[in-house]
This record gives C-alpha cells, structure tokens and sequence, in this order.
C-alpha cells in the first residue's frame, strides 16, 4: 500500500529480511521438551495459610511482576528501535515531504505490521498504537520528546542523559517515564533539532542554542563537555499569551497593583522586570505590553524571540550566534544600537545580560521613555546592584556615582517576580527609583506579598497589600488622566478565619 512512499527496490533487488531483528526465541520462554514433568498431586490437607502467610507471599510477588514488566518495555524498546531502522530503510524519506500526516500513518501502521509478522512478536491493541504513534513521532516529529511538546501542561522539559527526562508542570519538576533507547537515539533527535536551523553540535562544538519550529526555546549540550550523557532543555513557548486579568485571576498580583502598573506603563514610566530563572519575567513583560497604546512604534530585541507584542507597529529583532568560523555574530548590542536609528518610540529588551546595558541606559535617559527590560535578580536593590556590575564588565571606566546617577535617571519602576517554593509565581514587589541622595539610589516600595502561613499541603498563603505610601509619580499620573485613589496604596490586613 501507498507504494510511492517506498523505496524503489527493482535495481538493488529485494530486500531481504532485516539480520538485526531479534528473533521471537530471544523473549524468555521454557520449552516443552526442556519443561519438568508434571504430575497429578493429591490435594493438600494442610491448613490454609494464614493471613499474614498469604500478605507476606503477595509482597514477594510484586517484585518478580514488576521485573516482568520492565523486561517487555525493555523488549518493546527494541522492537521499535529495529522498527525505527526498517522504516528509515524503506520509506523514500524525499517523497515523504508531501505526504499527508493520515497516508504516513497509514504506511508506518503496514511496515510495522509486516515486520511484527516477520519478528513474530505479538502485541497488545493498546500497545500496537502507542508504538505506530512513536514511530510517526520519530519519522515526522522528535521521537520521545513529541508528546511532551503537544502537552499545553508541561512548560519545561530537562533531559539529564538518554534515561533521565524532567518535566516541569505547575512549577514543580516530575520525573517521567519517557526514555531514549540510547545515547545515539538522543544524539540524533538533538542533531534533527539543531540542522533545521542551520546549526550543528558535535565534540569540537559541544553547546548549542536554537529554537524549535512552535518558537520554544532550545538548549543542548553533548558528551565530553556533558559527561553523563546529552544534556538538554526546552522551555516551552506558550501559544496563548496570559494577559493582565489572567495573571490577577491565577493570583500573581492584585486588582490594585494592575490599575498601579496600567497607569505606570501608559504615562511612559521605564520599568525593569527582575527574578530569577524560571520566575515568570516574560511572561510578565507580556502582560505589561497590553498596556501600550497602539499608535506607538515597537522595537523589540531578543536572544531568542519570545515576546508576544499585539500591537499594530511592532519591529522583532533576534540575535545570531557566530557561524562555525566564529564570525558573523550580531549581538544584542548590536540590534540595539541599530534599533536607536530606526524611530522607536519604545524599546523592549527581552533580558538585559551585558555590555548592551549601557546602550539601553542611554536610550532610556535619551527620549525613548516607557522602554522595558528584564534582568536576573533576587530583589530590586539586588537588581540596581546588577545593572551597576554590568555596567562595569562592560569596561567602561565611569566613577560610581556617575553610573548611579545614570541608573537613577533611567529607572522608574522595578517590579519583582518570584517563583516561591510551592511552585507559584509571584509579583512580590513593586519598587520606585525616586532618585538619589548623595551616593545612594533611592527607592520606596509600594506594594509587596506578604506571607501568613504554610498549609499543610505546602501551599503558601499570603495577600498582597500597599506599603501606605503614595507614588512618586502620581502626579504624572494624573497629568496624563490616570487619578489613581489614595486608597490604593493602603495597608491591607491579613483575613483571619
């Protein structure tokens, strides 16, 4: 069936069957002739066992199934391995490019089929489609790695060697039950990611960057540098863009806090968005974007394009990876000083890491106000530090004050994200930068999460609530039509009960 999807075999001959399949007697059996004689024996007389005895039998029992159980996964493992070779070895992998996804299932499910018969080993119904669907997953998509990347649950995905596959789902890592048969499966799912965009990785280039086809971000590196096997990291990228109600509902801020960010981002406040890894500051420079007015022009500059801008006038830029003669690179730097000469009225940069730092500084002190960032830090003190040893690695000789001052100018707002130890991301901090005083920024807190309590569940309890100061910034607020109410900013108590 479907023979154009076949090899043309009438000049090589036909191929013979496969030597490396495993033959059916490979599966543990015992033989009649080898089996002991069985004969009748009189019934037992003999109490029957108590119920400790028969617990006791259950209990030792349980080992020798499980044992059964993985030697067939382990079987099945091979049977689709040699699958997987028969299908590469007869499929016209060139014709396959315009085969729809039905008549390249249907063709899988009949090779497989044929070489079932040939091998002689049977399978369960269930166990015929789940392999049929990892093999189409291994032809047309990345092997094991598929079903992880279709499930909208899963945001992370940490491979720790060809055994070893972490998921993170609602912030907490899980280890799966997905495998690769090997190192050199996972080596060749990794060089099937990476040669799609133009990319290689191999002993002489053992790390690589990329981004999957759906935009999720991708990590690998390879043995030697990975000494217990491949190593690899995926952070998903999330097809429907969470906005501000959807972050107040799921808990990560309060009401207050949207109407505080809402007004801070329409009259042009520059804010930085600082956390950790994995603490939701994409997610939140997303949401804070909602904000901006659709008759303003957008640039945005990116290591690996993430940003989901729904404005009408938005300019993406990435940044390239030198080529394998280490040339060619364009930087974020680069993108940014080139974004400088194109009009922008804001500027997004999706994480500030570098020497780009100081170009960023300057666009902000320079008329592109409302410009975003996101940098890595524990707190919004932590991250006036960063920005300021940033500064310095990028080598150039300023005295401390000066880069403060540059900082404090620049700076409106830093809002901190965190991902607290349930797993929950929180807004945990909402800063002003309200100047300086002789060599110190100067800042003031206005709205924070407060932690109550631990349930037993491991669940954080908390509220968010005003800090009872009034913005520095509220009569730019209300200059642009945005009177927040004073009562915005009080102190809220804990609900007891």
């Amino acid at each position: 069936m479907f023979s154009r999807y076949r090899k043309d075999t009438t000049t090589t001959g036909a191929a013979a069957p496969d030597s490396r399949a495993v033959p059916v007697h490979g599966i543990a059996q015992v033989s009649a002739s080898t089996a002991p004689e069985l004969k009748p024996q009189p019934r037992p007389t003999a109490p029957r066992p108590s119920f400790k005895a028969s617990t006791a039998a259950s209990i030792a029992a349980q080992p020798a199934a499980n044992d059964k159980d993985r030697r067939r996964k382990q079987r099945i493992l091979e049977v689709k391995s040699e699958l997987h070779t028969r299908l590469l070895d007869n499929l016209n992998l060139a014709a396959l490019d315009t085969a729809s996804e039905a008549e390249l299932r249907a063709e899988i499910a009949a090779i497989s089929a044929e070489a079932l018969s040939e091998i002689n080993f049977a399978l369960t119904s269930e166990e015929r489609l789940s392999l049929n669907q990892d093999l189409y997953f291994e032809v047309r998509g990345l092997g094991p790695l598929e079903p992880l990347l279709k499930d909208d649950t899963v945001n992370d995905i940490l491979v720790n060697g060809p055994n070893r596959v972490f998921i993170e789902r609602d912030g907490k890592l899980q280890l799966t039950d997905v495998t690769f048969k090997d190192e050199r499966h996972l080596l060749r799912i990794i060089d099937k990611i990476v040669s799609a965009v133009g990319r290689r990785v191999d002993e002489s280039n053992p790390y690589v960057d990329a981004r999957l086809a759906d935009g999720s971000r991708f990590n690998a590196m390879v043995p030697p540098v990975a000494v217990d096997g491949s190593l690899v990291s995926i952070r998903k990228f999330k097809k429907e863009k969470l906005g501000i109600n959807d972050l107040v509902n799921f808990g990560a801020f309060s009401e207050e806090m949207a109407m505080y960010l809402e007004a801070a981002v329409a009259t042009r406040l520059n804010v930085i968005v600082s956390g950790g890894t994995g603490s939701g500051k994409t997610t939140t420079l997303n949401a804070l974007s909602s904000f901006i007015d659709n008759a303003e022009r957008i640039l945005t500059i990116e290591d690996t394009a993430e940003l989901q801008l729904q404005q009408v006038h938005v300019g993406r830029m990435e940044s390239r990876p030198p080529n394998v003669e280490g040339k060619g690179a364009v930087t974020q730097r680069d993108c940014l000083r080139n974004a400088l000469r194109m009009r922008p009225d804001r500027i997004i940069v999706g994480e500030t890491r570098g020497e780009e730092v100081i170009d960023m500084l300057q666009a902000m002190n320079t008329g592109h106000d409302g410009s975003m960032t996101t940098i890595h830090a524990n707190s919004a003190r932590d991250g006036i530090s960063r920005l300021e040893n940033m500064v310095a690695m990028a080598g150039i000789e300023m005295p401390l004050k000066a880069v403060r001052s540059q900082i404090a100018s620049a700076v409106n707002l830093i809002v901190q994200a965190s991902r607290l130890q349930d797993g929950s991301r929180r807004m945990v901090s909402i800063t002003e930068v309200t100047g300086m005083e002789g060599d110190i920024i100067t800042m003031q807190e206005v709205f924070r999460f407060e932690r109550t309590g631990l349930e037993p569940d491991g669940k954080i309890l908390g509220h968010f609530t005003g800090c009872g100061l009034r913005s520095h910034y509220a009569d730019r607020f209300r200059r642009w039509g945005y009177d927040l109410p004073s009562s915005l900013y009080d102190v809220v108590q804990a609900q007891k009960g």
